[in-house]
């Protein structure tokens, strides 16, 4: 597909979107009748596939990966980070099947917002102690087994504990986040003791060990989840930050605790897109997607101004109600209901001028950590996994544990210090979390299980993803390489890919237009078409992913 493609009679029922031109390059979607996964690095996927074949179902395939991927994509991802799940779970009777999981990890005890205040401290810097969260991604691994899988948590950690003991070839996008963030690592010297060789930044093809977090992660296989949350593990964790003046003790890790939560979902073009609800960011594409209802067609090109104008717009007004109501559940003050309603969407919709961009739609949310890693998961029994777990920003605050190796989320940069401020930090409470995993139903059954990488974005790669498919009939791998554009303190930032033409319109309507040294984000995509009985999968170019099954 090109940037020129007019919309056809493509409508959510389709089974058959339009397919791309073989002229130009690209890939096609992977299409198997089992089971399928889709991750940013081949060696995830394989390790996925390989437990689905070994008799394992989606969910211990999904850790699987994931914990692989905390070995071979440690920027990306990490046991000292988050993790947030949707899972469709055949013969499940509550929510039609949907479960949603929040694995989010909360501020210490002594977190009181006065303590930082006096200490004059104005905002939680991200490669600050303030800036580490308790993580959640072992306790909701831990968890979701138990509830879900039928592996141990030993059996699914042993792949990243042979990549990390025997060492992993580092692939190519692997290579070039970690070279763009030398900066971040010299600053912490557990950091450059664990991610540096020989004072550089691993290449592509270097073999890399990490001896400490292999004995971590086989303390952890061995003993359980209360090895990494009591115990040496702990103590190290909690002795690192201490000495960079953090508030962080033993009974804050003792604490961690994830939870079952409500999904939330509104209808859109034929099928029903549910998130995650708060402390989760997933309500935006909800917002979005019920503004982008109410304003009809998009245009007729998908790389056109028209289009991304009013999806810019949409997303502005998006984001701007998630900085001012999103945060913890238990202290927020404007509900998800009240956000989604119509009444709500009704004060919205007019404030977007199809012409022009308007200045004071509201304030652009500030740039924050932008590094996750996605993934997604279908079993030959029907189980249908979107799964994402993360460190933040790139390695996290940057600070890893000398004896442990465990590379530290900055999760608390999500909170603000403005007394009376839903998001302001206070103890155990949890930050706005950016970590958006995404499921689409249609006629009752699960239809589409994604995921869109990148910090803030994601929830709008959401909606540029979902329109893509339904509004424009792009097959699921079109959906997922197809340019996006999204804004950052000001600007509207715009990939390579997207045309001159495109760009000058944008900026004649009154956007900033700016070219981002990276690309936006990394989606990994399944697609269940239950009539013809075959799993569609698409991986983004943008990593080094792929989508496999049998």
């Amino acid at each position: 597909m090109n940037g020129g493609m007019v919309r056809g009679d493509f409508n959510a029922s389709d089974t058959g979107p339009h397919m791309r031109s073989y002229h130009f390059p690209g890939r096609s979607p992977t299409v198997t009748r089992q089971a399928m996964a889709a991750t940013a690095h081949p060696l995830a996927t394989l390790a996925a596939v390989e437990c689905l074949r070994q008799g394992g179902n989606a969910i211990d395939a999904a850790i699987t990966a994931t914990a692989l991927l905390c070995v071979i994509e440690p920027a990306m991802t990490g046991i000292g980070g988050d993790c947030f799940v949707l899972m469709h779970k055949p013969g499940s009777a509550k929510n039609g099947g949907l479960i949603a999981y929040n694995g989010s990890g909360r501020a210490p005890a002594a977190a009181h917002l006065g303590w930082y205040q006096k200490q004059g401290i104005k905002t939680i810097e991200a490669t600050t102690p303030h800036a580490v969260t308790v993580p959640g991604a072992i306790d909701a691994w831990d968890r979701l087994l138990k509830d879900h899988g039928t592996r141990s948590l030993g059996q699914v950690l042993a792949p990243a504990i042979d990549a990390a003991d025997r060492g992993f070839a580092v692939a190519p996008r692997v290579a070039h986040d970690w070279k763009g963030l030398k900066s971040k690592i010299d600053l912490h010297a557990g950091a450059r003791e664990h991610l540096l060789i020989g004072g550089r930044v691993p290449q592509v093809g270097d073999i890399v060990r990490f001896p400490a977090l292999a004995k971590t992660l086989r303390a952890i296989a061995d003993k359980g989840r209360d090895a990494f949350y009591g115990g040496e593990i702990a103590a190290d964790m909690v002795a690192e930050l201490k000495a960079l003046g953090g508030l962080h003790t033993e009974a804050d890790f003792a604490a961690q605790k994830g939870e079952y939560v409500e999904p939330i979902g509104v209808p859109y073009r034929g099928v029903t897109l549910h998130e995650l609800p708060p402390n989760n960011q997933g309500i935006v594409a909800l917002i979005m997607l019920r503004i982008l209802d109410r304003m009809g067609s998009l245009g007729d090109d998908p790389a056109g101004t028209e289009r991304w104008h009013v999806m810019l717009e949409a997303a502005r007004l998006a984001y701007a109600a998630r900085d001012a109501f999103v945060a913890d559940p238990q202290h927020m003050k404007v509900s998800s209901s009240y956000m989604l309603s119509d009444a709500f969407i009704d004060a919205l919709v007019p404030r977007i001028d199809r012409k022009k961009r308007v200045a004071d739609l509201g304030p652009i949310p500030h740039p924050a950590g932008t590094d996750t890693t996605y993934l997604t998961v279908v079993d030959q029994n029907g189980m249908a996994v979107s799964f994402i777990n993360s460190l933040f920003a790139g390695f996290g605050s940057g600070i890893v544990t000398s004896k442990t190796g465990i590379v530290l989320q900055n999760r608390g940069g999500g909170f603000v210090l403005t007394d009376g401020h839903a998001n302001a930090i206070a103890p155990g409470k949890r930050p706005l979390h950016t970590l958006v995993p995404a499921m689409a139903m249609k006629d009752g059954k699960p239809w589409l299980s994604f995921g869109v990488m990148g910090g803030h974005l994601q929830p709008a790669g959401h909606a540029f993803v979902l329109t893509n498919r339904l509004d424009y009939g792009m097959d699921l791998q079109e959906a997922v390489d197809f340019p996006r554009i999204f804004f950052e303190a000001g600007e509207t930032l715009v990939e390579e890919s997207v045309a001159q033409k495109t760009r000058d319109g944008l900026t004649a309507m009154g956007h900033r237009i700016a070219v981002r040294p990276d690309p936006w984000g990394g989606a990994q995509m399944i697609e269940m078409d239950h009539a013809k009985g075959v799993l569609i999968g698409a991986s983004d170019p943008r990593k080094d992913g792929a989508a496999l099954g049998f």
